[in-house]
């Protein structure tokens, strides 16, 4: 009886121990050894990881799964016709999702959706061929229910062979591992080489997880579970405690735009640094006829007077990037109306636009939906060039839009 009842207290002591081990112990992250994995979060941060999960950031990239994509696989939505003989086909087959190509009836290529892009507005997708993601040539719009030309195709014909660069995944995804080979052997000469830049699949961490915005959280997750009575974060940067040009240089990391010189990859940086430090060729403050309200947002926002002339004014005056969705018109108005409660339009203003409306709904009109000039698409059947649109960024006062 006694050996039984040390048993009995032994495995109870087992069992205890090892629901409170480190699951972050047993995690291998490929980004190192550093990483906890965002799983790891959810022990301390309930709340905000669940939040996040459902976030556009968390799926800005996913396994092209039937419940991760957005379009039609059932109804006459799920065709798109290139000529009276070539059609593409958005196909279930067993437990995978395709797009196939016809040809007079008869099949010519398929491609699995294995990785979707975006959530919020629109949905690319890209399939994997010896190491090498391309994107599928349909892609999903929220805008009109209904699948179009991925940007940049053809309306014409459908072509499989655009490869996805590692700078798209540096902005959609958390890591991804890549290596350089050459495909001239013959050659001494390094500048002479024929160097491509190939991924690995399975070193590709989905979305914009915890780590990439907050660094590594080995430390800092290990140091907690061993003191859970310290309230005061260790061995992890906090956005409250950072200066507002470091605030901005982690969302402008994404929200700048890719037109400048790479002096480092994106998957370096960490909160807390310059980003002048991972790029260069910075466009001029001024010049605004290049900032596409797509991916640079941060750089119309610099052009906004309430920008330049608050330094309480940063991206998360009014954006959680935790959030699901984005917040009402009336939400964001209200912080407007905090710095601008006694502001007074003019008259041709309020003969057109009711009191209630002028202090509920500020970002209709001072940051109004514009077309995006790198992403057009075009339905199936139409002759028409449709532009992708996104608020723009930069504050400001635009022409009155009435009924």
């Amino acid at each position: 009886m006694k050996n039984t009842g040390a048993h009995f207290i032994l495995l109870l002591l087992t069992v205890f121990f090892s629901s409170c081990a480190n699951k972050s112990d047993e995690y291998i992250d490929p980004r190192g050894t550093d990483y906890a994995g965002s799983e790891s979060c959810i022990q301390c941060h309930q709340a905000t990881y669940q939040m996040a999960l459902k976030s556009a950031h968390y799926k800005a990239t996913a396994p092209g799964t039937r419940e991760n994509i957005l379009g039609d696989f059932d109804s006459a939505k799920h065709i798109f016709i290139y000529d009276a003989d070539t059609k593409l086909v958005m196909e279930k087959r067993n437990d995978s999702l395709y797009q196939v190509l016809y040809k007079n009836g008869k099949e010519v290529e398929a491609h699995r959706f294995d990785i979707i892009f975006g959530i919020k507005h629109a949905q690319t997708a890209a399939y994997w061929d010896s190491n090498y993601p391309y994107e599928l040539p349909i892609s999903y719009y929220k805008s009109i229910n209904n699948w179009a030309t991925s940007p940049g195709f053809s309306e014409k014909e459908a072509s499989f062979s655009r490869k996805i660069g590692k700078e798209c995944f540096a902005c959609h995804s958390s890591n991804i591992g890549s290596r350089f080979i050459t495909t001239n052997s013959d050659s001494i000469n390094f500048l002479s080489m024929d160097v491509e830049d190939f991924m690995n699949e399975k070193t590709l961490v989905y979305g914009i997880d915890c780590e990439r915005c907050h660094g590594p959280a080995k430390k800092h997750v290990n140091y907690h579970l061993k003191f859970p009575n310290v309230k005061t974060a260790y061995a992890m940067v906090l956005y409250d405690t950072l200066k507002r040009q470091q605030k901005l240089d982690a969302c402008a990391l994404c929200h700048s735009g890719n037109d400048k010189l790479k002096v480092k990859s994106r998957f370096e940086f960490r909160p807390g640094d310059n980003l002048l430090d991972y790029f260069r060729g910075v466009p001029k403050s001024n010049d605004t006829t290049n900032y596409d309200v797509h991916g640079n947002q941060f750089l119309l926002l610099s052009q906004s007077k309430c920008f330049t002339k608050s330094e309480a004014i940063d991206c998360m005056t009014c954006h959680n990037p935790h959030e699901n969705a984005a917040k009402s018109m009336a939400s964001y108005s209200k912080i407007c109306m905090s710095c601008h409660s006694i502001v007074k339009h003019n008259s041709a203003t309020t003969k057109s636009i009711s009191d209630n409306l002028l202090k509920n709904n500020c970002i209709e009109c001072h940051m109004p939906k514009q077309p995006s000039k790198s992403i057009k698409f075009q339905q199936s059947g139409h002759q028409t060039i449709s532009n992708y649109s996104l608020r723009t960024h930069r504050i400001a006062t635009y022409p009155i839009r009435t009924k």
